[in-house]
């Protein structure tokens, strides 16, 4: 009766069973998984946020496919101000046309998927990296070819690897700038390998940039502008050319919205920013507007609240960043005691990437923690890392119960 595309194992795994078990005891877990940050406990202005939504402008019905042409402005500024008011920076203008918004980039995945490819065309992927994209593929009829991310004192693209995954089939790069949860970005050297790769291949980048905002040092500090926001721009080992919405070498769809950027997942805006050659960008663009015409435009009250959504920005990134510093500094001081365990490179993202002895697989080691410790991580496998190995933790967790979280995973270890 089911369609294959559907056909997914729904029965729960044994980490969460465990997890449930646990609550079911009434056992307090340390939550050290954290994604949603409406849950940690930032301050928000709620009183804007709500008035923003109170628009009597939305009692018009006015269906533009691409999206209000306010909202896609202040998308546009808000690309702009990345990178300042410098005329010499292509990023410096962003023309509203070039956005289409989407409910969420889990749409916009889904009109770039549809755009692109026939069913079982296949697009390369990043592993590790979120599993979100096997199930929008499966739902797109897409196959999903992995290439692997390695890690040599920082996570470079295997360029070798993605040229063996290359098939007749192969319609596009996916690319996670930066990486979930490697907390990785794309290198300027890498980004003119990557532009070289797709051209010679006639292939097509799609860009998630959800965590471009939340940029670390190595040191695990951040940089703030003197108005006390932390600044886009990346350190120069990180990379040199933030956004790949100024990328004119290849089609590129660059992917965003307020989930991240302004921590606000319930405020469902997203989009795509389309470039490239101006002849192949102009027709993707046109396509991209008749298939969001006809899933018909966002909800009016959240699309006029844009404006001062992506304002919120400016104080919520500020909380969220002292947080990831003070957690990440938090895990480093534990793990100076810890010397088994060893946290990988981080370079922005809300995640760190433990490496820990393999003593058994890490599905059993995390229900281990969760059991014996009563504290929640994610194990490596969740996001497809090669090996065992690996343990993930949110820095975005109470500070408080982070220390203790990781002081209970690293007590566990030793």
């Amino acid at each position: 009766m089911f369609s294959e595309r559907t056909n997914w194992r729904l029965t729960q795994n044994r980490l969460t069973q465990s997890v449930e078990e646990a609550r079911a005891k009434g056992v307090r877990l340390l939550d050290l998984t954290a994604s949603n940050p409406t849950r940690v406990g930032l301050r928000y202005d709620s009183d804007a946020i709500l008035r923003a939504l109170g628009s009597s402008q939305a009692m018009d019905y006015d269906p533009q496919a691409k999206g209000l042409l306010p909202a896609r402005q202040a998308v546009a500024a808000y690309y702009r101000e990345l990178r300042g008011p410098d005329p010499g920076n292509e990023i410096s203008f962003i023309d509203p046309e070039r956005i289409v918004l989407t409910a969420s980039t889990s749409e916009g995945y889904s009109y770039v998927f549809r755009l692109l490819c026939n069913a079982g065309d296949e697009l390369l992927v990043p592993k590790p990296s979120y599993p979100l994209f096997e199930f929008l593929a499966d739902l797109q009829d897409v196959k999903l070819v992995p290439y692997p991310l390695i890690y040599d004192h920082g996570w470079q693209m295997d360029f070798p690897s993605m040229e063996k995954a290359v098939t007749a089939r192969t319609r596009g790069v996916v690319i996670v700038h930066p990486n979930n949860p490697t907390g990785s970005y794309v290198h300027a050297e890498e980004r003119g390998l990557l532009n070289a790769f797709c051209r010679e291949r006639g292939l097509a980048l799609i860009v998630d940039e959800v965590f471009l905002d939340y940029a670390l040092r190595s040191d695990g500090t951040v940089e703030l502008h003197s108005t006390g926001q932390p600044k886009a721009a990346l350190p120069t080992s990180a990379v040199q050319q933030l956004s790949f919405v100024s990328n004119r070498e290849v089609l590129t769809f660059t992917l965003s919205g307020l989930s991240k950027i302004s921590a606000l997942p319930q405020m469902k805006v997203a989009w795509v920013v389309t470039s490239g050659p101006d002849e192949i960008a102009h027709t993707a663009l046109a396509r991209l507007e008749v298939i969001a015409d006809t899933y018909l435009s966002m909800n009016a009250p959240i699309q006029w609240a844009v404006p001062m959504l992506l304002e919120q920005r400016n104080d919520i990134q500020r909380h969220l960043m002292e947080r990831v510093r003070a957690n990440l500094a938090e895990l480093d001081r534990q793990l100076v005691r810890q010397p088994s365990c060893q946290r990988l490179a981080v370079e922005g993202g809300w995640y760190a990437v433990l490496r820990v002895p393999v003593t058994r697989s890490d599905e059993e080691l995390a229900i281990e923690l969760v059991r014996e410790r009563s504290v929640l991580v994610h194990p490596g496998h969740f996001y497809d890392f090669p090996s065992d190995g690996y343990l993930v933790l949110s820095l975005i967790s109470p500070e408080p119960e982070f220390a203790e979280g990781a002081h209970r995973v690293l007590g566990h270890l030793g």
